[in-house]
């Protein structure tokens, strides 16, 4: 299944739902109807029990450069219509992530400026390509983050650093970005797409429901104590014991054989 719609390529592939952003004559740069489809594309995978992993990436050289100034810039907006924009459709990306319990794969396979580098940093996992450069350049043009860089840079990387990116605009290279933890890993540029897919893959080969749960259970102890997040997982633990998935897990293990999930 394929479907292209206002700058956003949606397919899905062996289990694999892929978001391309399409616009690469603009850098991928967001307008409203991107961030419209994108936003339809996570609540359409997470619905959709096929699909057991989510890869978002960009076409051409760049990632996403950011939102589009022309598409987007709200100088001649009330304050309330500004928020609105923000609230309405930009946000509307960062929700659906929120949503989504399936693991978020990003493949920034260039250039990630603003919205573009807010947007890596909110996926649960990064894949970078070495021609790769991140910025914050919100400041630059005279905005603050406007696509939770101020939330989620600084627990990644640490309130200094992020700070430091987030005040400056500087570009960091994708050595500087493994090596801050902006993202977990770099490639060769030409062995990108391989090792995306590849990554991608080894992942929608895992029994789905428990990977769901163990993404869940993650997100939830993070601000928590672990009484909570052990009793969490106990129950967690006795929903994936119930599933055929497991069973097969385990026959598999003891036959010495390559498993069959099929997500329950």
């Amino acid at each position: 299944m394929t479907t292209a719609m206002t700058g956003v390529e949606v397919r899905v592939e062996d289990h694999v739902g892929w978001i391309v952003l399409n616009r690469p004559e603009k850098k991928n740069a967001l307008d409203r109807d991107m961030l419209l489809r994108w936003t339809r594309a996570l609540r359409d995978f997470e619905a959709d029990r096929e699909v057991r992993v989510v890869v978002v990436r960009g076409a051409g050289d760049a990632f996403c450069a950011g939102g589009d100034v022309d598409g987007l810039a709200a100088a001649d907006r009330t304050p309330l219509e500004a928020r609105r924009l923000m609230t309405d459709h930009v946000h509307q990306v960062a929700r659906a992530v929120e949503d989504l319990n399936k693991p978020l794969i990003a493949g920034v396979n260039g250039v990630a400026v603003g919205a573009g580098m807010d947007m890596a940093l909110m996926c649960d996992y990064r894949i970078a390509a070495d021609r790769t450069r991140f910025s914050e350049g919100y400041v630059r043009v005279g905005l603050v983050p406007g696509d939770g860089g101020c939330y989620y840079l600084p627990r990644l990387i640490g309130t200094s650093k992020a700070l430091r990116l987030l005040w400056t605009g500087e570009f960091v290279s994708a050595a500087q970005a493994l090596e801050w933890g902006i993202v977990d890993e770099v490639c060769p540029d030409g062995e990108f797409d391989a090792r995306l897919t590849a990554f991608a893959a080894q992942i929608a080969a895992q029994p789905p429901v428990a990977v769901q749960l163990i993404k869940r259970a993650v997100r939830q102890s993070i601000p928590g104590d672990l009484r909570t997040a052990l009793d969490l997982i106990a129950s967690h633990q006795a929903i994936v014991q119930s599933t055929a998935d497991s069973r097969e897990a385990m026959d598999a293990f003891r036959e010495r054989r390559t498993p069959h999930f099929e997500g329950k």
